[in-house]
């Protein structure tokens, strides 16, 4: 699979490359990716977390016993939870982060889809979501997997990055416009 993927490369893609094979012979790609993402939110939630994942101070055996707890609370499958387990025995738990996206992005390039980062002011609803994706998808022409972040300081908008493309039509990207456009005027 190295040879005909050009998309995944480091560290972080020889690992999510070993666990998409893993996941695909065992028939458990959708349900990885689901545990994945989960994780990488759990992770992303709590500064605690990602201190233990990033900071060297904590040996092998503390960031081991640490992980398997969180893997049994979530209950991941077997093949998820050996996965990061192996991750941390071999001292890589600071790159976790990047071969769940690694992952993710091999599994969505192979099914022809295309990731939109999204960040809005507040929590979007299930309707504002379906809409939202709906549109993406006729602008983009592909299927469309919407990851949604939440950032307070945008006032109000969206932020949307689809590959190298951003569309920001946030409050807060207006108002700076605003801001510097009138100073111009005065």
């Amino acid at each position: 699979m190295a040879g005909e993927n050009t998309s995944v490369s480091g560290l972080a893609g020889r690992y999510a490359s070993a666990l998409f094979e893993l996941a695909e012979s065992a028939k458990q790609l959708d349900a990885v990716a689901t545990e994945l993402r989960d994780l990488k939110q759990v992770i992303a939630g709590s500064e605690d977390l990602e201190r233990l994942i990033r900071s060297p101070l904590y040996d092998r055996d503390q960031q081991g016993k640490a992980m398997a707890a969180i893997l049994d609370k979530a209950g991941v499958s077997d093949l998820t939870r050996r996965f990061v387990l192996v991750v941390t025995q071999n001292r890589r738990l600071f790159v976790l982060p990047q071969m769940i996206d690694a992952y993710l992005a091999e599994l969505a390039r192979r099914r022809g889809e295309v990731t939109a980062v999204v960040t809005a002011a507040r929590k979007l609803t299930k309707e504002q979501q379906s809409a939202l994706t709906e549109t993406l998808k006729k602008v983009v022409g592909a299927k469309v997997q919407v990851d949604l972040e939440v950032d307070p300081e945008l006032l109000g908008g969206l932020v949307v990055r689809v590959g190298s493309r951003m569309i920001d039509s946030s409050l807060r990207t207006k108002l700076e416009k605003l801001q510097y456009a009138m100073k111009g005027v005065a």
